[in-house]
């Protein structure tokens, strides 16, 4: 029987997100891909005590996540039963709904009608009474703001969620949902986006800086750009990488030249500063002030315990910023 390692805490570090009391791991565990129906059961167990002996208490799902759509979920189920039953206090668990999830007007987007019926299929799911985060996956623009944030307060002031996230929200809609969701009292806390060294959008559309001056944290995906990051493609396409495997989120088309210059120049930054790419692409991510967790996704548990070695070194000088900058053309 699973039992969890004594020293787990004794290294990762935690800090609130937002001005929130919640605390988040700096690493959190993504179950976007290798916890649906076509993983290793076993291997995905293997991952979450990895993850949770090291410290990461957060694992993050969504409806969607499969395949097939709510597959993760259960999974992750199953794996709660087996060998988390007296845990579930030091465990953060998040899941969202906003994508597609069943065929009709109302398995989709940001009504009331789908938000609240997702968030009780989700803990059906899960097989738990409550998550502590609920997101709204994307934004909605035919459905009034104002009817999606009252869907997200209801699931707090329901019990079924605890806190309340935004996910890929532009600036004016998220200042609106943070003024609303304020006025009803509900703990919003925390944005999750995508951002790494090659897609630095939130960066310079504002959403980090606004994240921070509405006292919210924020979660990010992607760190390692779908896998670019880690410098795997740089000498061709491994049959067992995600483009092979499943080409919906990352297309051949993406490995180009230019991207693999970029790479390579990182590779050697990395180089120099004793790292590896893929621990300061990472670094780089949790160095931000905005910044709460990280949002590590793995096919196996030697990449997590890789992924969190980044906290050791997440400073950068000023050449090393510049020469980042130079290299990702900006």
């Amino acid at each position: 029987m699973y039992k969890p390692r004594q020293s787990r805490y004794d290294t990762m570090p935690y800090a609130p997100s937002g001005r929130s009391g919640l605390k988040l791991p700096k690493v959190s565990l993504g179950l976007w891909h290798n916890f649906g129906s076509t993983g290793d059961y076993v291997n995905m167990k293997e991952m979450i005590h990895t993850a949770f002996d090291n410290g990461i208490t957060h694992f993050d799902l969504a409806n969607n996540y499969g395949p097939e759509a709510g597959a993760a979920e259960k999974n992750f189920d199953k794996i709660l039963k087996e060998d988390f039953r007296g845990y579930r206090d030091e465990i953060l668990i998040s899941t969202k709904a906003g994508y597609d999830m069943w065929p009709g007007p109302y398995g989709n987007w940001g009504s009331r009608k789908y938000l609240l019926a997702s968030l009780d299929q989700s803990l059906a799911r899960l097989g738990v009474d409550y998550v502590d985060i609920f997101y709204h996956h994307r934004m909605d623009p035919e459905t009034p703001l104002e009817e999606t944030m009252s869907a997200l307060a209801q699931a707090v002031t329901s019990g079924k969620a605890l806190y309340i996230g935004l996910s890929r929200y532009d600036v004016p809609t998220m200042r609106k949902a943070a003024e609303l969701l304020s006025e009803m009292h509900v703990p919003y806390i925390i944005n999750q986006d995508k951002y790494n060294l090659l897609n630095r959008e939130i960066e310079f559309n504002g959403v980090m800086d606004t994240s921070m001056e509405l006292g919210k944290g924020m979660i990010i995906f992607s760190p390692l750009a779908q896998g670019v990051l880690s410098g795997k493609y740089l000498t061709g396409i491994p049959k067992d990488s995600r483009i092979r495997t499943d080409g919906r989120f990352l297309k051949e088309s993406a490995i180009d030249p230019v991207i693999n210059a970029k790479v390579t120049a990182l590779a050697e930054l990395a180089k120099k500063r004793g790292q590896s790419l893929t621990k300061m692409a990472l670094a780089y991510v949790a160095s931000k002030p905005a910044v709460t967790s990280v949002l590590i996704g793995a096919s196996r548990s030697s990449q997590i315990i890789e992924n969190i070695a980044m906290i050791e070194k997440q400073e950068f000088s000023i050449d090393e910023l510049e020469e980042i900058n130079r290299i990702c053309g900006l």
